[in-house]
């Protein structure tokens, strides 16, 4: 009787979410064969200045414990735990790592927006195939927007700005549900300057194809009328700009409740979604980019290819933690 294939798992605690994510190491692909989730909702009612108050860390230790208990229900042997902006960029970050790892055991690695860019286009790259050619990718997250370009397997350039949804709404949108409208203008110019300056410095040849990750370009896409995610992750989904703009001036009329009911927006990210929207447009308008193809592959399938294909190249402030 062989043995069980060994399974690599990647714990993800996010702005909103802690997932954990299991594969197979033996597939070579990070085709996932266990999920799990919950809420803590870190950078619910957070501070402006990104503080994880005590409320907001007794919630990510629960969801953390859960996670790890549930990784050992799974059977994983090694797992690769990691938090994003809403804890790497928080100004009691070392606090909130050292009471994490005390209270769970788990040690949670801080990538940088960079290498964040880096493993989602990989994740892109590989769902995509070489005949993508060229490629752009950007990526929306909690804290951050990411943009990579490249024509390799790993990009030749990418760039991480703080423009994530939860933070910008968390700065400029919050003198009411819905906004002002003068909230909403500042929100627009804040982004077209602070990307236009970074776009203004980088020079990329126009790319064969341009790719779009993360929970808010999905939702974003089902919003301007893609398929539903129900169908499953082959479906062909796509943003377009066009079909995008319009929808800015209604998310900005409507209170987030409202928002919440519309196809493909969920409930935890309604608030955030006009931020995403903005954002997304903003970007494609700036890169002249008329449609993006959305992948279903991300950050965390990223890191699991990176481990597949070279499990002797270690990953910058990755804390991998085997299971005994």
């Amino acid at each position: 009787m062989s043995a069980a294939a060994p399974r690599l798992g990647v714990l993800d605690v996010g702005s909103n979410t802690v997932n954990l994510v299991v594969a197979e190491a033996a597939s070579g692909l990070p085709l996932p064969v266990h999920t799990w989730e919950q809420r803590p909702r870190l950078a619910h009612r957070l501070p402006a200045d990104g503080t994880i108050g005590p409320a907001a860390l007794e919630r990510m230790l629960d969801a953390v414990a859960g996670a790890v208990a549930e990784s050992r229900r799974a059977g994983v042997n090694r797992m690769f735990a990691y938090t994003t902006a809403v804890v790497r960029d928080a100004p009691n970050r070392e606090a909130v790592l050292a009471a994490v790892q005390e209270h769970t055991g788990v040690r949670l690695g801080t990538l940088t927006g960079i290498e964040d860019a880096r493993l989602t286009f990989l994740a892109a790259r590989r769902w995509l195939g070489w005949q993508a050619g060229p490629m752009l990718m950007v990526d929306i997250g909690g804290g951050c927007l990411e943009v990579a370009f490249g024509r390799d397997r790993l990009p030749e350039s990418a760039m991480s700005l703080p423009l994530g949804a939860g933070r910008l709404t968390r700065e400029f949108l919050t003198d009411g549900d819905p906004p002002s409208p003068r909230a909403v203008r500042r929100l627009r110019r804040h982004v077209r300057e602070q990307f236009a300056e970074v776009a203004a410095r980088t020079s990329w040849e126009a790319p064969r194809t341009s790719v779009a990750a993360s929970k808010t370009f999905q939702q974003l896409a089902r919003l301007a009328g893609a398929a539903p995610l129900r169908l499953g992750p082959f479906v062909p989904r796509e943003l377009r700009a066009s079909a995008l703009r319009p929808w800015i001036n209604r998310l900005a009329a409507m209170p987030s409740p409202k928002r919440s009911h519309l196809p493909g927006v969920s409930p935890h990210r309604a608030r955030q979604i006009l931020a995403g929207a903005i954002v997304a447009y903003e970007v494609m308008r700036r890169l002249g980019v008329e449609s993006l193809i959305i992948c279903p592959w991300g950050l965390r399938e990223g890191i699991l290819l990176r481990e597949l294909e070279a499990r002797q190249t270690p990953l910058v402030n990755a804390a991998w933690v085997p299971w005994d």
